[in-house]
């Protein structure tokens, strides 16, 4: 479906709906659909901190089924959002999204108090073919990624 479909547009409007049901059942529907559309509403609702915890989650979740790497640094910044379905579905959907950006902030979400959250993390992390007990390597790794760090670890 295109981005202005009509499905679409009465989502958006549902995700803004009072009623957090709706707002649940919104973001469920606008990850089954995808579109660059989808994708910005769902990330905005993943930041928006006054958001149903809830919905919040489930944008998370649906981030990472839709696959879009615009989401990567959102997810991450979830991963310490409140309660706990935001972090833990963040997690899952950065170990989806395959980005190596989000191996140091998952090494970090090993040391939640969360076991679910602790969990969702090292699958996440095995899922972007890191070992989280060797720390160095994924760290270093993630610094190159982000350009604060130039290693060469051939040598």
């Amino acid at each position: 479906m295109a981005d202005s479909d009509p499905k679409i547009r009465q989502l958006l409007g549902e995700l803004r709906d009072v009623d957090k049901n709706r707002r649940r059942t919104a973001v469920m529907k606008l990850g089954m659909i995808g579109g660059d559309e989808a994708v910005r509403a769902l990330i905005q609702t993943v930041k928006n901190d006054h958001e149903d915890l809830i919905v919040r989650g489930r944008a998370a979740l649906m981030l990472g089924k839709i696959g879009n790497a615009q989401a990567v640094d959102p997810l991450i910044k979830a991963l310490d959002a409140p309660g706990f379905q935001t972090p833990l579905f963040a997690a899952q959907a950065l170990g989806e999204l395959g980005d190596i950006r989000a191996v140091g902030p998952l090494q970090a979400a090993l040391n939640t108090n969360s076991d679910k959250l602790r969990e969702a993390a090292l699958n996440a992390l095995k899922r972007l073919g890191h070992d989280p007990y060797n720390m160095p390597n994924a760290f270093s790794e993630y610094l190159e990624a982000e350009g604060d760090l130039d290693l060469d670890l051939e040598r």
